[in-house]
């Protein structure tokens, strides 16, 4: 989470004008997109941050890489360009994500399985554990942990529910060996 007042503050000003446009999903879902983007490409973040370009010529970068994704988006990019805060871009994703969750009723989760989870089976644990920590829904994200050897953990925010085998293996140690 962004410890920036100011990563904050373009997120709720994004989050407002999405919702204005009634665009929310939509935004949201572009959001995740362009975090990917900046995360896995370092190259784009450091380039967009590099005073060897102009402004002008980062903007039209973005226009380019982003072509596909809410113009709402790309302006407010352009506006961290203006403003020398690109390096926040990340911050206010992950803010706008919060507020867009909070709103929505959703929380993201992560469910470390062994396999890759049917849609059926991550359509129950979203209905199951939705309701367990006072959401409609979970935008579920799945890791392949082979070090689980059987079951499943799941990771909602801070909140850890483990039915793994090699958590249950861990807790009989415990128990036998003292």
């Amino acid at each position: 989470m962004s410890q920036s007042t100011a990563a904050s503050r373009y997120a709720k000003a994004l989050f407002q004008l999405a919702q204005e446009k009634q665009l929310l999903t939509e935004v949201s879902s572009d959001l995740r997109e362009v975090k990917v983007v900046f995360e896995e490409n370092k190259g784009v973040f450091q380039l967009l941050d590099s005073p060897k370009l102009e402004d002008k010529e980062k903007k039209e970068l973005v226009s380019k890489v982003f072509a596909s994704v809410q113009p709402i988006i790309v302006n407010a990019i352009k506006v961290l360009i203006d403003k020398k805060r690109i390096h926040e871009v990340v911050s206010v994703i992950e803010e706008f994500i919060r507020f867009a969750n909070d709103t929505q009723g959703v929380a993201d989760a992560i469910v470390y399985t062994t396999q890759p989870l049917t849609e059926d089976e991550t359509q129950r644990i979203s209905t199951a554990f939705a309701r367990k920590v006072g959401k409609n829904t979970l935008n579920i994200t799945n890791e392949i942990d082979p070090s689980l050897i059987g079951g499943v953990r799941l990771q909602i925010g801070n909140q850890i529910f483990d039915s793994s085998i090699s958590h249950k293996l861990a807790g009989l140690k415990r128990t036998l060996i003292g």
